[in-house]
């Protein structure tokens, strides 16, 4: 299995890039959520500057945030900046889409989003809206046609997986191992901190690097599974009352706030009387006990561990990782 990494992509996402190259990471998966991230192409393209060997891509793209074209023109600018260092993840949508106060697209949606894609990037005429469409630069103006980038879906249920075998090269879940397609290539988008001997799970420096895993469980079970799932959480009642303390019309913008980057207003009650299950709900833990979840990744399928690090320092959570887990990945 494969380490690499995951940013929740900031200004900053360059120089981080940059450092998980030294730290030998194979690949920088960077988010596109443009309600709560910069551009992801921007920034990809910044990485690109900056670095010589490590893979890099959006992970993942949502259809209906750029028409084909624009994602085509992109991946093919960015394959030009780094040749045969790219790969792309396609998805339904969720910070991407939630924030802008929309549910995940419909798999029919990303399965004809990512066909007309490939068509585009093999230098195909592709019919869209209508209309035909066709990648016409050239010299100077990107890669030449075709453009050959490994293309992952982010699937973790039934409809998602069968769409990923179908038109992708391979899947991308989050949480945990998709099960579904055996022998597929699959990258698994991790969150968490390294823990120190006895380290208190609710203290600041864990709270710090890894609260926003805690967070993500809120964010996901309210969006995806209602608010009795939250409840039956330790501080899903206080998360609740919190949310519920907004006007409807706007608790999407507030319950996404600092996702996957810290703990936000709306979380911050709740997500220190749910840390204790940090272990649990996330991948962190003591450098034995995470080597031992890698290993149970491995043997569920997982071919990718991408880790995405957070709080205040970003290259020591990268780095503490990378040492962590490098006995079992090596």
């Amino acid at each position: 299995m494969k380490l690499s990494c995951a940013f929740a992509t900031s200004l900053d996402t360059p120089t981080h890039v940059a450092v998980a190259e030294s730290l030998g990471y194979e690949r920088a998966w960077l988010y596109d959520s443009p309600a709560l991230y910069p551009d992801v192409w921007m920034v990809l393209a910044l990485a690109a500057a900056r670095t010589t060997t490590i893979g890099l891509g959006p992970g993942v793209l949502i259809p209906s945030l750029r028409h084909p074209m624009v994602n085509a023109s992109a991946i093919a600018a960015l394959e030009a900046m780094a040749p045969r260092r790219v790969a792309v993840g396609v998805g339904a949508g969720f910070t991407g889409r939630y924030t802008l106060g929309q549910k995940p697209l419909r798999w029919r949606v990303v399965e004809d989003y990512v066909v007309a894609l490939r068509g585009l990037l093999r230098g195909e005429t592709v019919d869209w809206e209508g209309a035909l469409i066709r990648m016409v630069h050239g010299p100077g103006f990107g890669a030449s046609r075709p453009v050959e980038v490994p293309i992952y879906v982010g699937a973790n249920g039934p409809v998602g997986t069968e769409v990923a075998l179908r038109v992708g090269d391979g899947i991308m879940a989050a949480g945990g191992a998709n099960r579904l397609a055996p022998g597929a290539e699959q990258v698994l988008v991790q969150f968490g901190t390294v823990l120190d001997g006895g380290e208190d799970p609710t203290g600041d420096r864990v709270l710090d690097a890894a609260g926003h895993a805690v967070a993500l469980a809120f964010h996901s079970r309210y969006e995806r599974a209602g608010r009795a799932a939250v409840a039956a959480m330790p501080g899903g009642d206080a998360w609740l009352e919190a949310i519920e303390a907004i006007p409807e019309a706007e608790r999407h913008l507030a319950t996404h706030e600092g996702h996957l980057v810290r703990i936000g207003p709306v979380d911050a009650v709740a997500v220190p009387l749910a840390a204790p299950l940090l272990a649990s709900m996330s991948f962190s833990g003591s450098p034995e006990e995470l080597r031992s979840k890698a290993e149970m990744l491995a043997a569920a399928g997982v071919t990718e561990l991408a880790y995405q690090p957070a709080g205040s320092d970003i290259p020591g959570e990268l780095e503490r990782m990378a040492a962590a887990l490098d006995a079992v990945l090596s």
